[in-house]
């Protein structure tokens, strides 16, 4: 038995741990663990305060609520608290807090895995929306509120003021075409729809919440003046004959059976929803009753949360199959004999890479444990049995190309280098005619798809000895089409050096490094020609980044390209003026950059402060005056707190240098 003081060292770490996927989670709306691995920490963290009072802190996660407003929207204080639940993970827990309310009714609702908001109504009129935020302080979020279809903006009631409580979401099916489409544009992929409904939720700007397809269920009235209910399934039926999407197919139950079949048949619906949920709310029916029942500082006493068990099955890796995306890198994915999984039949799995396959043994015959990670994303969780398969290696060479295939310095990758791979031409013509590259408007995936498939493309260059009839045969590409199609290729000839240094795909060089590039070697042939050393005397320009831009040029293939483009008259040279994009707004100011940012490496980042007058430090001081944070911030975002230095995102500092 451990003694108190290595209880107390664990306790601490728990803490530490809670602190930090807490702020993952609400946040920073990107987990690193499954639910059930946090919540196994918060049980083992309230275990521990339960046995040990003297352990406890007024602070701890366990007697908090959710995240912290994050300041990019103005703060509103709730009147009523928007509190959590308190989770339990077995049947004998439920039928506990059911035996607590002898003779009750019960109702048993869906918990809707998204972000929980209230909406608060005056005189028939929303006039505002706020997030959860900690409980007691959230954010104003009224006007991506209103960008949500199934929210009424006005409803008939006779009361004077109504708060209810509900939980915005992305239904599965816009999830996987919003993940599709940041896949084709090269951008951050979500983990889970509740991620992506959460970053949605809390855009700056409206109309990016509008176009993502978000949804809400109302589960709960927070206050009402002018009228009263006695039960919750009343109330519940009020706010649906308002017109309010309400808790689906929520189920009164009188006793602990009841209760139990309840929650049983959500379990067995879970996997074919539209939507994600985690787990099952059983509430005391009667308001007055959990008005005697009372809360706690975190949760109500009369409503538990139970959270069902990631489901788990067994099944036979037949092959491994190697696919090469648009930078090169070889991804492999477990092909399975088929088993139904949380509703869905699952036959195929990413492995992600040679350290994942590794790591965990897999090899091609093994029986292997498969569950979906958030209900969603099949996932290989551990080897049952081998089948007497030898350790399985990725291919040594590119089964695109057959390229010999590289695993560079900071990478866990496998990456094919051949700029010619045709596996990689797809995502390159694709990024390469992209609005903040060349800007072809126009020529969009489909498009780009089909001129590969007639042969008409393989490399960028290409792009500028298309006619009107390679276009114009193409499906639902009529004449029209094909030539505002040619004038917008023959628009993109003049684009400005650094739209075309970015839309070559140099690994490490973003929007802003073109820039920088474009700014100090003001034409492309000073680029090509320009020795390693002559970099390091651009702020903001890194060691990798530098070597990205050697290497690329050096390739004959590099060479070949830009001579092609040449010829067909794209623009080789500076257009604007010597920092004509820099604001020099941040002059004065100095930044730190912590975490994987989204969009932007972190050597673009400090380019872009630089090239704004800023300067980028290593580490935190009484002297910073930001700390630029994306995902996993590290120790960096601790001392930062500590100095009690300001922590904004990638977005604002956008918004400081474009006002």
């Amino acid at each position: 038995m451990p003694d108190i003081k290595e209880i107390g060292e664990r306790v601490k770490k728990l803490r530490e741990l809670i602190e930090y996927h807490s702020n993952a989670y609400y946040n920073l709306d990107s987990p690193e663990i499954e639910d059930d691995e946090y919540d196994a920490l918060m049980r083992e963290l309230r275990d521990w305060e339960e046995k040990y009072p003297e352990l406890r802190a007024a602070n701890s996660p366990t007697v908090r609520v959710g995240g912290a407003a994050s300041g990019k929207f103005a703060a509103v204080e709730h009147e009523v608290a928007m509190q959590s639940l308190r989770d339990v993970f077995a049947m004998e827990e439920v039928e506990q807090f059911c035996a607590d309310f002898p003779g009750a009714q019960f109702v048993v609702e869906k918990k809707i895995d998204g972000l929980s908001v209230s909406l608060e109504y005056t005189n028939g009129v929303l006039t505002r929306g706020s997030t959860r935020g900690d409980g007691r302080v959230g954010e104003d979020i009224t006007e991506n509120l209103l960008t949500i279809s199934s929210i009424p903006h006005r409803i008939k009631t006779d009361a004077a003021f109504l708060e209810v409580r509900g939980e915005v979401y992305m239904p599965r099916k816009t999830f996987a075409a919003l993940n599709e489409s940041q896949e084709e544009n090269g951008r951050k992929t979500f983990k889970n729809p509740r991620n992506a409904a959460a970053g949605s939720l809390r855009q700056k700007d409206a109309a990016i919440t509008a176009a993502r397809g978000l949804d809400i269920f109302v589960f709960n009235v927070q206050q009402v003046r002018g009228m009263a209910f006695d039960s919750h399934s009343q109330s519940l039926a009020y706010l649906k004959k308002l017109g309010f999407p309400v808790s689906p197919e929520f189920v009164v139950a009188t006793g602990f059976e009841q209760v139990a079949a309840a929650i049983d048949a959500i379990g067995t619906q879970r996997g074919s929803l539209e939507y994600d949920i985690d787990g099952a709310v059983v509430k005391v029916d009667s308001l007055s009753l959990r008005q005697s029942a009372g809360v706690t500082t975190k949760f109500p006493k009369w409503a538990v949360a139970f959270k069902y068990p990631p489901e788990q099955k067994e099944t036979i890796l037949r092959d491994i199959e190697v696919t090469v995306g648009r930078t090169g890198v070889l991804t492999p994915t477990g092909v399975f004999d088929p088993v139904l999984l949380a509703g869905t039949s699952v036959s195929r799995a990413s492995l992600h890479n040679q350290d994942y396959i590794t790591q965990k043994d897999i090899r091609i015959g093994d029986t292997v444990v498969l569950r979906k990670a958030g209900e969603i994303i099949p996932e290989v969780v551990s080897v049952a049995s081998h089948g007497g398969g030898e350790p399985y290696l990725l291919p040594e060479v590119c089964p695109s190309c057959g390229e010999k295939v590289f695993r560079l310095e900071d990478e866990a990758a496998l990456r094919c280098v051949n700029p010619e791979c045709p596996a990689q031409l797809m995502r390159n013509i694709i990024h390469f005619a992209s609005r903040d590259a060349m800007d072809i408007e126009g020529m969009g995936p489909a498009v780009i798809e089909q001129l590969i498939s007639a042969g008409r493309i393989k490399s960028p260059a290409d792009i500028y000895i298309l006619k009107e009839e390679d276009i114009s045969s193409l499906e639902r590409m009529g004449k029209k089409s094909a030539q505002n199609l040619i004038a917008a290729i023959e628009r993109s000839k003049g684009s400005d050096l650094y739209k075309l240094i970015y839309a070559l795909g140099i690994r490490h060089i973003g929007e802003a490094a073109s820039r920088l590039l474009a700014d100090r070697f003001r034409t492309m042939q000073a680029l090509m020609d320009a020795p390693s050393e002559s970099f390091a005397a651009i702020d903001g320009f890194g060691d990798i980044m530098a070597e990205s831009v050697v290497d690329f040029f050096s390739t004959a293939h590099a060479k070949d390209l830009i001579n092609r483009l040449t010829a067909l008259g794209v623009n080789m040279t500076a257009q604007s003026q010597e920092n004509e994009n820099a604001s020099g707004k941040l002059e004065g100011l100095t930044f730190v950059i912590t975490g994987t940012l989204e969009g932007m490496t972190r050597d673009e980042a400090k380019a872009l402060i630089i090239a704004n007058g800023g300067k980028a430090a290593g580490s935190v001081s009484k002297k910073t005056s930001y700390l630029l944070a994306g995902e996993n911030p590290g120790s960096k975002l601790t001392k930062a707190e500590e100095l009690g230095v300001k922590v904004i995102s990638l977005e604002q500092l956008g918004e400081m240098i474009n006002g």
